[in-house]
């Protein structure tokens, strides 16, 4: 072998396996065995692919060549190449040093693949798009919780919010014949006389967070223009809702009656400071503790006595002072006051010092008045 030919052949073998080396591609894997000599040659710093054999038969051709006759051209050429091949060899082990060294430095990246959990697996779960799916009965459910909203005479709760608190309420706001009303320039004619039908009945206390009310037992009623409703309840407002002529009072007691239709029929009192009332007292003795706590009373009440002598009285066509503002009321508000003491006046005033909605527009309805 010509000396060129073999320095040009340990070139090219030098450069692949660098090359080799080089690869990111990891090799593929294969069953441990034994290190052989070839393997503990690459280890210790020498290229695996430069045989013993190579390594013998590049010196036994250097060695022929020197025992040979050569001309000092010859020998120059010869040491030349010789000392290229070494400083090449030189350059390639340390290149395959430094690549080592970086791969050894190098952090394994692993991908992952999270497992595929099988139906049939314990802790499988289905995926469910719940979180975008509304219910149909969502409308309800707002509305419930609307109404659910408690109302107030003051604050963002108070009488111009009550019809934006619930649908329910929108008569609050979009009624035509809403009460209270300042009663003013009635007609007067000769109205069928009011007559009361009341007698001493049960009755029981509650303060509902709104008024104090009182619930009647049956068998009270009212006759007005040939119909008869029955009472429910009445309740206490101040200072009074009802306004005649402008003018306000201390306070004044709503007396609710229902027909058998359900139309219902509102006798207010207006009350101005004067001499204690006895039956108001017997409410005040038995005040609930609490709220929304009913007393029963041991002894029984007769409306009768409540009621003024003079009869004489003012009516239109109005609406509930209180939510939902339901229309189609009859109201028939009282000419003549009644008294409550001072003392009497005050303890409502302890409770709730201003529980009256404001004065609602006339609206062109037409009011009618005694002679």
């Amino acid at each position: 072998m010509r000396r060129s030919d073999f320095v040009l052949a340990l070139f090219v073998s030098l450069l692949i396996g660098g090359s080799v080396l080089a690869s990111d591609e990891p090799a593929p894997s294969k069953p441990i065995k034994q290190a052989s000599a070839k393997e503990e040659a690459s280890a210790s710093g020498t290229p695996s692919f430069i045989s013993a054999s190579a390594k013998e038969e590049a010196k036994a051709a250097s060695k022929a060549l020197r025992g040979g006759r050569e001309s000092k051209a010859e020998k120059a050429e010869r040491l030349k190449e010789e000392q290229a091949a070494a400083e090449l060899a030189e350059k390639v082990a340390e290149k395959m040093a430094l690549i080592r060294k970086e791969r050894a430095a190098r952090p394994v990246v692993r991908t992952y693949a999270p497992p595929i959990r099988r139906p049939d697996s314990p802790d499988f779960k289905p995926k469910t798009a719940t979180s975008a799916i509304k219910p149909a009965n969502s409308s309800v459910t707002d509305e419930a919780h609307m109404a659910a909203v408690h109302w107030s005479y003051e604050g963002e709760a108070g009488p111009e919010s009550w019809g934006k608190l619930s649908p329910a309420n929108a008569k609050c706001d979009l009624g035509e014949r809403q009460s209270p009303i300042d009663i003013r320039d009635g007609i007067r004619v000769d109205l069928d006389p009011l007559s009361f039908d009341y007698k001493a009945s049960q009755f029981s206390v509650i303060d509902n967070g709104h008024t104090i009310q009182v619930n009647m037992g049956a068998g009270n009623y009212i006759n007005v223009s040939g119909r008869s409703y029955g009472l429910v309840q009445f309740h206490f407002h101040k200072p009074s809702e009802e306004r005649i002529n402008g003018r306000g009072s201390e306070m004044v007691l709503h007396l609710v009656h229902r027909d058998g239709s359900g139309k219902l029929a509102v006798v207010a009192l207006l009350v101005e400071r004067g001499k204690a009332n006895a039956l108001i007292q017997s409410v005040w003795n038995n005040l609930p503790l609490e709220k929304n706590e009913s007393v029963n009373a041991l002894s029984n009440m007769d409306l009768s006595q409540l009621i003024p002598k003079g009869r004489d009285y003012y009516t239109y066509m109005g609406s509930l002072t209180t939510p939902p503002c339901t229309e189609g009321v009859l109201w028939l508000v009282m000419k003549e006051n009644i008294e409550m003491s001072p003392e009497q006046i005050f303890i409502f005033s302890r409770l709730y010092p201003m529980n009256a909605r404001p004065i609602q527009k006339q609206a062109g309805r037409l009011i009618k008045e005694s002679n």
